[in-house]
């Protein structure tokens, strides 16, 4: 790992507060991995012998229903860890873990981080902090989900790659269509249109391009609040 990847980790909610030598020790003899598109992390079910760190890259976090259908619970992307809570709760993963473009991971092992907390406090700490920040996500996403229609729901998931504030912006989509669909909660079609109703508020896509006239504009439409950026669902 480089500089700046050994920064990114150090700055992860995760290690927040966590000694600088503590973090070596639990990732500093690791050397990161990549995986291509496709790779399955791991399944529903198997031992969680591990969690991971994302220095590149996106991760979709899965279950599979009864009826054989595919539920995506969670998208994860540079700079942020998942599976940590598995690796305690009954040592089972409770969902499925892919790679959806081609990523540069870091896979931290269970029975050393659990030895390390016993020893620094506010590891522990510092991980249900994070375990909240994704509990968080959930419950927003549900509340999208529930409350939101379609195109708002894909206005605020292109605000969510926005680099600014005001003014145009051109964003790409990091992934497939279908993926951000299912994400989501819709089916493709229904993406599809809701992506042509976004056109009244200055939203054009061609392709993985997307161009926003306004971002202001699209996130009054998205129902953000003007002061703090927070969704209004109610």
């Amino acid at each position: 790992m480089d500089h700046s990847e050994w920064e990114l980790i150090k700055s992860a909610p995760l290690f927040d507060g966590v000694p600088d030598e503590a973090v070596m020790r639990l990732v500093g003899n690791r050397g990161a991995q990549a995986y291509d598109k496709g790779a399955i992390l791991f399944h529903q079910g198997s031992p969680a012998d591990a969690f991971y760190f994302i220095l590149d890259g996106w991760v979709k976090i899965y279950r599979i229903t009864p009826n054989g259908e595919e539920t995506v619970v969670g998208i994860f992307t540079r700079g942020e860890s998942f599976a940590e809570a598995a690796i305690f709760d009954g040592g089972k993963y409770p969902v499925h873990a892919e790679v959806i473009v081609p990523s540069r991971l870091l896979c931290i092992d269970a029975a050393n981080f659990r030895r390390l907390v016993h020893e620094q406090p506010d590891l522990a700490l510092a991980m249900l902090a994070s375990c909240s920040k994704h509990l968080k996500y959930l419950v927003e996403q549900l509340e999208q989900i529930k409350q939101l229609s379609a195109p708002r729901r894909i206005a605020n998931f292109l605000l969510g790659l926005c680099s600014g504030g005001s003014g145009p912006c051109i964003v790409t989509l990091p992934y497939e269509k279908s993926l951000i669909a299912k994400r989501l909660g819709m089916q493709p079609e229904s993406f599809s249109r809701a992506i042509l109703k976004l056109r009244a508020v200055g939203v054009t896509m061609e392709r993985e391009r997307v161009s926003i006239e306004d971002i202001t504009l699209l996130a009054d439409f998205a129902g953000r609040d003007s002061d703090t950026g927070e969704l209004k669902v109610h």
